[in-house]
């Protein structure tokens, strides 16, 4: 998709994060990130700002652990160190004028995590079976590539059109209400609705994740979140929660999923282009 040329290119972004454990589960697997960086300087993004895109890129992600309580932290520790080692590196590349092929640095970030979430699996028998979901969104200036494993979610919601999921579900539920055996009630609500056939780690020997492009302009909102949301949220109501005035936007999603269902872990990003 090309740049619009008939509106301002963007330049700022403005994002909020929140995750909370839920009504029923004891710890909270979800997590989150942010993150602002170039060829030499990574920095954590706090979980509500804003900032301009002009001379660094941008990366979010959500990861859901399984396996264990110690699931979610160890999937965080790793996603955060591979993707803070990787991305600057792609970034160098880019600015030289050389093709750093996006799509095959994300896959080989994902096959990164993978392996060390193998490897945490093969050396300790209290994460044996751990795994996790991934949905990462890397922005640049008018682009929003994504690479995604697992049930999470990447949403866009134009500013000027309907909200679209960027992902698949890699569940077997998924793939039939993507085709129209089930519809997205009958999908919610489906005993086998939380059965993966992909997770990074778990054991499984190759992962290929869903990879992606879209491109953006002022007045989109991109959303990122784990599987509680969606449990409690119909896309109808997600995109209700972005268009309603306020001042967070993941709050109201998180706060609205929990009102709704609050069965499991609950976590949301919101990044609007400004």
């Amino acid at each position: 998709m090309d740049q619009p040329t008939d509106v301002p290119a963007p330049t700022r972004l403005r994002w909020f994060g929140l995750t909370d454990r839920g009504k029923i589960r004891a710890n909270n697997e979800d997590s989150f990130l942010g993150l602002r960086f170039d060829a030499r300087d990574v920095h954590r993004l706090g979980k509500i700002g804003e900032a301009s895109i002009a001379e660094m890129d941008f990366a979010f992600a959500v990861s859901d652990g399984m396996g264990g309580a110690m699931a979610g932290e160890f999937a965080s520790r790793i996603t955060v160190d591979k993707i803070t080692r990787l991305l600057p590196r792609a970034f160098k590349l880019a600015a030289s004028g050389l093709d750093a092929g996006r799509g095959d640095v994300l896959g080989e970030l994902f096959t990164a995590i993978h392996a060390s979430m193998n490897e945490l699996d093969r050396s300790y028998p209290e994460c044996a079976g751990m795994g996790a979901t991934l949905s990462l969104a890397w922005f640049t200036p008018g682009w929003m590539f994504f690479a995604h494993v697992g049930d999470s979610r990447i949403y866009y919601l134009p500013g000027r059109g309907e909200l679209k999921q960027l992902t698949m579900d890699d569940t077997f539920v998924g793939w039939l209400h993507r085709n129209g055996k089930l519809s997205e009630y009958e999908a919610r609500t489906h005993p086998a609705r939380n059965r993966l056939q992909k997770a990074l780690g778990g054991g499984n020997q190759f992962v290929s994740p869903q990879l992606g492009a879209v491109g953006y302009e002022p007045g989109d909102a991109f959303v990122l979140c784990t599987d509680g949301v969606t449990e409690g949220l119909y896309d109808e109501q997600i995109a209700r929660c972005l268009r309603d005035p306020g001042s967070n936007p993941a709050e109201r999603l998180v706060r609205s999923a929990l009102d709704n269902s609050g069965r499991d872990n609950t976590t949301a990003l919101v990044i609007e282009v400004l």
